[in-house]
């Protein structure tokens, strides 16, 4: 969305997901300590009713996390340079977060969970299994994904941000706040941040350097499904990992970074706006 809309590739979005996960956690174990009550699991889940809550509030931390930074660093630079300076400075920024997050929490892995979930196996081999947490992201995204286009496509605030990304000058003659909106777009962007990096989480541990490994694939997801469609950025996420995933039944495992950009490649080769992306 901040690279449609403010039309820049921010590279340091990657690292509030880590945010994101690691504020959650911290609400997580302070509500289970104070409310015992909250730590039950939800069905086959390891998801809490706790970590429910945590998710909630760290959305909100998250998105003003988002704020400051753009306060601070792309705000300056958006008035006084282009586009190209942001994304330069968008990987100091990347730097300097994931260095505080491993500051703040240590280089030692997290973990929402550590209850052995129910799984199903899919396959003739033992070791291919789907976990509930799985099904429950999967579904949870595509919930998101039709909140966010519904939002979008049947709202005044919808309009208005279609409005900033197809022309700022000319929205905000019309009554559009621009500076308001781009402070909506962080907020937005911070919060969803978040709850990618616990649906990760539940599924991973939760580490300072998940930003780093998965900037990659985010943009991949992003390009291929054409950047500025909501369903083009989910259906990209789906190729993505399940290419990079398959490929390593063929590849040694060091190949997989690899894997978007030949993804990448390929579509764009094909179809230069993405899969879902609109020609200009």
């Amino acid at each position: 969305m901040v690279m449609h809309m403010l039309r820049f590739a921010n590279f340091s979005h990657a690292e509030l997901l880590s945010l994101g996960a690691y504020v959650t956690f911290v609400f997580d174990k302070l509500l289970e300590s104070m409310v015992p009550a909250l730590s039950q699991t939800i069905g086959g889940l390891s998801l809490t009713f706790s970590l429910i809550f945590a998710i909630i509030l760290s959305m909100g931390v998250t998105g003003v996390s988002a704020i400051i930074i753009d306060w601070l660093v792309f705000r300056r630079i958006r008035d006084s340079a282009g586009p190209l300076s942001m994304v330069f400075a968008s990987f100091g920024v990347a730097l300097i977060v994931r260095n505080l997050i491993s500051l703040i929490f240590g280089l030692k892995p997290k973990l929402y969970s550590e209850e052995i979930t129910f799984a199903v196996r899919v396959s003739l081999d033992p070791l291919i299994l789907i976990k509930l947490d799985q099904v429950f992201v999967l579904c949870m995204a595509l919930v998101i994904m039709l909140i966010f286009h519904f939002v979008l496509s049947r709202t005044t605030f919808g309009y208005a941000l279609k409005a900033v990304s197809e022309n700022p000058t000319l929205s905000q003659i019309n009554g559009v706040r621009l500076a308001l909106m781009i402070r909506l777009i962080w907020l937005i962007g911070g919060g969803l941040a978040a709850v990618a990096g616990v649906f990760y989480g539940l599924n991973n541990q939760v580490s300072f350097l998940m930003g780093n490994d998965l900037v990659l694939s985010l943009f991949a997801a992003v390009i291929v499904g054409g950047i500025g469609s909501i369903y083009g950025a989910v259906v990209g996420g789906f190729l993505v990992g399940l290419a990079s995933n398959m490929a390593l039944l063929i590849l040694p495992s060091g190949y997989k970074p690899a894997v978007p950009f030949l993804i990448i490649l390929i579509i764009l080769s094909i179809r230069p706006t993405g899969l879902f992306g609109e020609k200009k």
